[in-house]
C-alpha cells in the first residue's frame, strides 16, 4: 500500500530468497544468553539498531538486490527459533528459503540530521518474535527515488553489533560489484557443534571458575555509594570527540609498547576506581570473544559479557598498564559460557556471600568496526555533546567507537551519582590523564590533579567490608524493614572488619538466622551499599538508650548463626 504523508512516500516491497542449505540444531551459548535477555527486557534496551549510508549511484532496486544476497551468504539471517508456547527456545532452523519485507521511505526533499537514527531506533520497540519474525526490520530512506541510507533494527538472537558491521562491509562490497569470498567464519551452528566439543565444554566451565572467583571476593558494585538506588537508570547520552585525545592515545601506545585500545581502558579503568574509591575495577566487557579467528567475521550473536578485574594498588599508569594487558587477556579468554549456569553459580554465590551482583559498569569497545565516520584530524580538540536519555540496567556504560584520527566515546552515567558537570568533567579528566600518560609516567596518586576528578565522599559510616563498600547504618534499615520493623543495629567484625553482625530484637517469636537473611537478600536489589551481615545475633528486647553494639551484646541471646546455608 502506498500512501504519502508529510511529503513522504512510503510503501513496502516484499523480498523473496532461496539458496543455501536447510539445517537445524541446538542454540549456541551466545544465543541462549541473548534469548533469555529478550524475553526479560524490554524491547528497546535489548533489541539493537544501526544505519547504513547508501553510496552514491545506487539505486533501489540494486541496494534492495544486495539485501536479498545477504540473507542467502549468511545463514543466521535465515534463522528461527521455534518453541512452544511458554517455553525458552534451545533449537534453531536454518530455512533454505523464504521472504523478508524492505520498508521504502522516499522523501521530497532532505530530511533533517538524525533521521535515520530515529527511524532505526523507533523500529526497536517492538519484540522480534523468535519463533517466525525475520531478524531484521529495514527501512530504506531516499529522496525522490534516490536511496540515501538503510536505518534498521535488529533481533539480538541473530546478530550483535560485530555482526551488523560485517553486514555494512559485505553490503556495501556488493553494491560496488565486488566478488565475495567464501563465508569461512563459524555460521552459528557451526558454533554450537564446536561449544558441544570436549574442548568447547572444558572452556565454559573454566570461564564459570573465572567469574566465580571475581563474584566472591571483589566488590559487589562498583558505584556502592550515597545516592546509588535501584537496578536501572535513565541516562542521557554524552558524545566525546576530541582530536587532543587521539593523538595522546596514540603517543602513550608509542611511549609504552601497549596497544591503542588497552592504554585506553587501562586509562579508564584507572580513573573510574579512583572516582568510586575502589582497589579494584570489576567491568563487563562485552564483545570480547571475536579475538578468534574463525569468529572474527562470524554473522551470530556472538558477544557475551568477559568480566574484567583489574587490581589497581599499583604506584603508576605504567603499572597498571602492564597488568591490565594480562587481566584483558584473561577475561577475554572466559566470555563463552552457559548463561543458565552462570546465573545458578552467581544465584548461588551471592546468596552465601550475602552480596548482589551488579553489572553497573560495562565498558564496549567497539571502535575495531567500521563506523561510516567522516571524522578527520581537523575535528575538535576536546569537545562534549548531550545527546537523548535511555533507561539503562547500568550506572556507567561507554561505548568506544572511535580512537583515531578522532576519540570518540559514549557514555551514559547514572545523574543520582554524577551531576552534569561531573559527567563531562570524567570524560575531559580522561583525555588529561592520556596527554599526561603521554610524556610520562603518572603516579595513580596524583589522579586527582591531573584529571580533575576527585574520589567520592562517603562519609563516615562508611566501611570496607569483604572488599565492599559498605553502610552499616543502611543495612540496619533494610534488614529492619525486610523484617517488618524489628529493631536492628548492625556493627563491623573482628579488628580488620572481615564481616558484618547483625543484632535483631524479635521479642517473643524470633526469627531464625536463616530467616532472617533470607529476607535481607529479597530486599537487597537495589541497594548496592547493603551487604548482608555475617553473624545473625537473635535478642529478646533492644537495649534501652543510645544503640552501642557494647549493650547490645549485654542481652541474653536467644539464637545466633550465619544464615547463609544454599538457598533451598
Amino acid at each position: 500500500m502506498t500512501h504519502t504523508t508529510h511529503m513522504t512516500k512510503t510503501y513496502t516491497v516484499t523480498v523473496r530468497h532461496e539458496g543455501g542449505e536447510t539445517r537445524r540444531g541446538p542454540v549456541t551459548m551466545g544465543q541462549a544468553n541473548m534469548i533469555r535477555c529478550m524475553l526479560r527486557d524490554e524491547p528497546e534496551h535489548i533489541n539493537i539498531h544501526a544505519v547504513w549510508p547508501v553510496p552514491g549511484g545506487t539505486t533501489t532496486e540494486s541496494a534492495i538486490d544486495a539485501l536479498r544476497a545477504l540473507v542467502v551468504r549468511h545463514e543466521a539471517l535465515r534463522t528461527t527459533f521455534p518453541h512452544a508456547p511458554g517455553e525458552v527456545p534451545r533449537e534453531q532452523v536454518v530455512s533454505s528459503e523464504g521472504e523478508f519485507t524492505v520498508t521504502v521511505l522516499d522523501h521530497e526533499e532532505l530530511p533533517p540530521e538524525g533521521y535515520a537514527e530515529d527511524v532505526a531506533r523507533r523500529a526497536r520497540v517492538d519484540r522480534f518474535h523468535l519463533d517466525r519474525d525475520f531478524g531484521l526490520r529495514i527501512s530504506l530512506i531516499a529522496v525522490e527515488g534516490v536511496p540515501l541510507s538503510v536505518a534498521l533494527a535488529a533481533s539480538h538472537a541473530v546478530t550483535d553489533i560485530s555482526a551488523l558491521s560485517v553486514l555494512e562491509e559485505d553490503w556495501l562490497d556488493l553494491l560496488a560489484g565486488r566478488t565475495l569470498p567464501a563465508v569461512t567464519a563459524f555460521t552459528p551452528l557451526d558454533l554450537a557443534a564446536e561449544e558441544a566439543t570436549p574442548g568447547g565444554l572444558r572452556k565454559a566451565e573454566a570461564s564459570l571458575r573465572h567469574w566465580e572467583r571475581i563474584i566472591r571476593t571483589g566488590p559487589q558494585a562498583m558505584f556502592a555509594e550515597p545516592g546509588a538506588v535501584g537496578t536501572e537508570v535513565e541516562a542521557e547520552q554524552l558524545t566525546l570527540r576530541s582530536t587532543r585525545g587521539a593523538r595522546a592515545l596514540a603517543l602513550v601506545a608509542e611511549r609504552t609498547g601497549g596497544l591503542p585500545s588497552t592504554v585506553l581502558l587501562t586509562a579508564w579503568c584507572a580513573l573510574l576506581a579512583h572516582r568510586t574509591g575502589q582497589s579494584s575495577c570489576v567491568a563487563a566487557v562485552p564483545t570480547s570473544n571475536r579475538f578468534l579467528p574463525r569468529l572474527a567475521r562470524s554473522v551470530n550473536t556472538v558477544s557475551q559479557d568477559a568480566l574484567l578485574s583489574l587490581d589497581v594498588r599499583v604506584p603508576s599508569f605504567d603499572a597498571l598498564l602492564r597488568a591490565a594487558w594480562g587481566a584483558a587477556l584473561n577475561a577475554y579468554r572466559h566470555s563463552r559460557f552457559d548463561a543458565a549456569r552462570l546465573w545458578e553459580m552467581i544465584d548461588a554465590v551471592t546468596y552465601e556471600r550475602g552480596s548482589r551482583f551488579a553489572r553497573d559498569v560495562v565498558f564496549n569497545d567497539v571502535s575495531a568496526l567500521p563506523t561510516g565516520s567522516t571524522e578527520d584530524s581537523d575535528g575538535p580538540g576536546l569537545d562534549v555533546v548531550r545527546g537523548p536519555a535511555q533507561v539503562l540496567p547500568a550506572r556507567v556504560l561507554t561505548f568506544v567507537h572511535e580512537t583515531a584520527p578522532v576519540l570518540r566515546l559514549g557514555l551514559w552515567v547514572d545523574p543520582a551519582l554524577f551531576a552534569p558537570d561531573e559527567a563531562e568533567g570524567f570524560l575531559t579528566g580522561l583525555v588529561r590523564l592520556l596527554e599526561a600518560a603521554a610524556t610520562g609516567d603518572v603516579p595513580l596518586a596524583e589522579l586527582t590533579g591531573v584529571t580533575g576528578v576527585r574520589p567520592v565522599e562517603r562519609g563516615g559510616n562508611w566501611r570496607r567490608v569483604d572488599g565492599s563498600w559498605v553502610s552499616p547504618p543502611e543495612v540496619a534499615d533494610l534488614l529492619s524493614r525486610a523484617l517488618g520493623g524489628v529493631p536492628v543495629h548492625v556493627a563491623p567484625e573482628g579488628p580488620d572488619e572481615e564481616g558484618l553482625t547483625a543484632f535483631l530484637a524479635c521479642g517473643g517469636s524470633p526469627f531464625t538466622p536463616a530467616q532472617a537473611h533470607a529476607a535481607l537478600m529479597e530486599a537487597l536489589p537495589g541497594h548496592p551499599g547493603v551487604l548482608a551481615p555475617r553473624r545473625y545475633v537473635i535478642v529478646r528486647d533492644a537495649p534501652a538508650g543510645a544503640d552501642r553494639t557494647g549493650a547490645w551484646l549485654r542481652q541474653p541471646i536467644l539464637m545466633e548463626g550465619a544464615g547463609r546455608g544454599r538457598r533451598v
